[in-house]
């Protein structure tokens, strides 16, 4: 009895043993089958917002995926990282991907954001006297080269009747130019949140012109043509993720608010500035918003930014 009792144990162990074999082993292939997907972002921008909220890689992990999010200072670092092979997406403004495109970089457009026309524009000094765009002929203007802010600049010194000649305009990253623009080194500045509504609160400037008729600097999603036309489903996937986390942004001012609070380290007041004139969203891209790319092209050709003439339209999913 005592031997069929040790052998039954025995039995029940193995069985176990067994069992907590091929349980450990089938979970650890799953985990392995995961297929990781970069994407890379800039800080507080939708693609943080959602890696900040979790759902995003939630989501694509049940659907086999492992999302891995690598923070860059700007389009021209995020659309090198997507040539070297760094990263699979990358979330940028509109005019990235413009100079990306003449500089033959061989990427499509995945997904695009909404508009940011009202926290983007040109900042001056309450005190500065300078009342309308056309004020600005013979100033010193701030500006960063490769970015929205250069296409909005051009488009008002146009709308005014001016051109870049009449101006100043002095290029650096936007962190120097803020500086210059609290010290009065340069008398305006073309920019876009947080860096306008920080201004706004700190340093008594005002828009003159917000991006409203000018431009729309909207996010996009990019991608190298050759990765996007063999993963389409992952592209449909964060699409849609993308959309999801967007609409939550928008349905939840206030936890968003504190979210971009901790990731910008700013205060309130100025974080519910730019929460409260934005609307988040991420979706397909369309012909409208495809022919708004097609004219900062043009724009940068004709103003000789870029050497290439860009049919944006080839920059497509095939």
């Amino acid at each position: 009895m005592k031997k069929k009792s040790l052998l039954t144990i025995l039995l029940v162990v193995i069985v176990a043993a067994v069992a907590w074999f091929g349980w450990s082993s089938t979970h650890q292939t799953t985990a392995t089958k995961l297929t990781t997907v970069t994407i890379g972002y800039q800080k507080a921008d939708p693609v943080d917002i959602s890696r900040a909220r979790g759902e995003l890689a939630k989501k694509m992990k049940a659907k086999g995926y492992k999302v891995v999010f690598k923070e860059f200072q700007d389009g021209t670092a995020l659309t090198t990282a997507l040539k070297s092979g760094d990263i699979d997406y990358a979330r940028v403004g509109d005019v990235p991907p413009v100079t990306a495109q003449a500089n033959g970089l061989d990427f499509v457009y995945v997904a695009a954001g909404s508009d940011k026309v009202q926290g983007s524009g040109i900042e001056v000094k309450k005190t500065s006297g300078i009342t309308s765009l056309a004020d600005l002929k013979g100033k010193t203007i701030a500006y960063t080269k490769g970015t929205s802010s250069q296409y909005m600049l051009i488009q008002a010194l146009k709308k005014a009747g001016l051109s870049t000649s009449d101006v100043k305009m002095v290029s650096m990253d936007q962190a120097t130019a803020a500086v210059a623009f609290a010290k009065g080194t340069v008398d305006a500045w073309a920019s876009w949140d947080p860096y306008t509504a920080t201004a706004e609160v700190n340093n008594d400037a005002t828009l003159l012109v917000d991006d409203t008729g000018l431009a729309k600097n909207r996010d996009f999603l990019i991608s190298t043509e050759t990765y996007a036309s063999k993963n389409k489903d992952i592209s449909k996937l964060l699409t849609k993720y993308l959309g999801e986390d967007m609409t939550w942004a928008n349905n939840h001012k206030s936890q968003l608010t504190t979210m971009l609070m901790k990731m910008l380290k700013l205060k309130k007041s100025i974080v519910t500035k730019m929460v409260d004139r934005r609307t988040y969203s991420f979706g397909s891209v369309t012909d409208s918003i495809l022919k708004e790319q097609q004219s900062i092209a043009d724009v940068f050709y004709q103003q000789k930014v870029v050497s290439k003439k860009v049919d944006v339209t080839k920059a497509t999913v095939k």
